[in-house]
């Protein structure tokens, strides 16, 4: 049986499933003797991206670490370059040696964060993704800097070729502006910039020796390697699209060592047993974004995410909700029913409203349909604070 079956089939409460990651964040810090900070975000929901909010949480969290070296588990779409650049100072400034760990993926800006580290540990599944930089048009349209850059010098070598510019081309080049050109070129440069430097700063600190020869390694040849690298990441003609997985043989054919978690065992165990859990929080929840540590936490929640719509009676006597009312449709008849969850005991039933069921599975009165709401269980549990009484 895999992790994830197995955790489902436990019916962890919210804190249970919090606590669980926890567990599997201890494991990974004793195998790696060193403490861990999480910075994941969930890329099917809005605001997944890593913008300049994040440095508060992310600073915040970082204070937790008292070790003099640090291993970071990322998890992410991309997002500002520029914000990946605070995030490695604060983290550079504070310890001596970083392990970047990619248990999913960690596309774009985060890709960039990855190579800031000393050390990069990911898994057989694990996936980086090309720098090339996003810009947005005037129009509200997205595009490749180096797939734009590319077309115009393909024009170019056209028109030194032919003598003339194909008029085809013409209504194209009167939108783009000299600066819209600058603006491409800068945010390429600037992603190349960020990695070469790191790579030779941190990734290649300690490579003292050529594998094959034994001959010692040089500046320059760190300097060489490492813009290599960063040329091969942004080269958006070599991946295609922005969204191509880069995998650990890929990373190697160009010359970046990586440690492949799996094949520690006790360690592999432990980081897909945590990634198992953090996708669970992520996929029965609201959490978008998660800060944390193996003692302490911060959540950035959309507390709309679940589809069903929720109020919250709050006791007279208490002020504190003790009981949840979810709107409920049917995915199958559409029928709508009314689901309330108990936050305390003894609780009535409210009029034309269904208990919520023991095992998490909901039998449609109408039409026999089966659903499981443990994503809805979590979702309450988790914005509540209360553990969900089921009879």
């Amino acid at each position: 049986m895999g992790y994830y079956s197995d955790y489902i089939n436990q019916r962890f409460t919210f804190d249970q499933l919090s606590n669980e990651r926890k567990i599997q964040l201890k494991r990974i810090a004793e195998l790696r003797k060193r403490e861990v900070l999480v910075y994941a975000s969930d890329a099917t929901k809005p605001n997944s991206s890593i913008y300049p909010p994040d440095l508060i949480p992310f600073a915040d969290q970082l204070s937790f670490i008292k070790t003099n070296n640090i291993d970071v588990i990322i998890e992410t779409p991309g997002g500002i370059a520029e914000v990946v650049e605070d995030m490695v100072k604060l983290l550079h400034l504070k310890h001596e040696r970083v392990g970047i760990i990619i248990p999913g993926s960690a596309k774009s800006a985060g890709t960039i964060f990855t190579m800031a580290g000393d050390e990069i540990l990911m898994g057989t599944t694990s996936a980086l993704g090309p720098i090339d930089a996003q810009i947005i048009s005037s129009n509200g349209k997205r595009f490749s800097a180096d797939a734009f850059l590319d077309g115009l010098n393909k024009i170019k070598k056209e028109i030194e070729m032919t003598g003339r510019l194909n008029p085809a081309y013409i209504p194209m080049l009167q939108n783009i502006s000299p600066g819209e050109i600058q603006h491409c070129e800068n945010a390429q440069n600037f992603a190349k910039t960020l990695v070469t430097t790191w790579l030779k700063t941190y990734k290649f600190k300690y490579w003292d020796k050529h594998s094959k020869s034994g001959k010692p390694v040089t500046d320059d040849e760190k300097k060489c390697r490492a813009e290599e690298i960063a040329s091969a990441l942004c080269k958006h003609s070599d991946w295609l699209t922005h969204g191509r997985s880069i995998r650990i043989s890929d990373l190697e054919n160009l010359g970046l060592q990586i440690i492949d978690y799996t094949k520690n065992n006790g360690l592999g165990e432990a980081i897909e047993r945590y990634y198992t859990l953090l996708r669970m929080t992520f996929d029965m929840t609201g959490i978008y974004k998660i800060f944390e540590t193996c003692d302490s936490q911060i959540y950035q929640s959309i507390s709309q995410a679940t589809p069903p719509a929720i109020t919250m009676p709050y006791s007279r006597s208490t002020n504190k909700p003790t009981k949840v009312l979810a709107n409920f449709s049917c995915p199958k008849c559409s029928t709508q029913h009314t689901i309330q969850l108990d936050l305390a005991k003894n609780i009535a039933l409210e009029k034309n409203a269904i208990g919520y069921p023991a095992q998490d599975i909901f039998t449609c009165p109408h039409c026999a349909a089966t659903t499981n709401l443990t994503p809805l269980r979590l979702q309450v549990e988790a914005q509540t604070g209360k553990k969900v009484i089921t009879s």
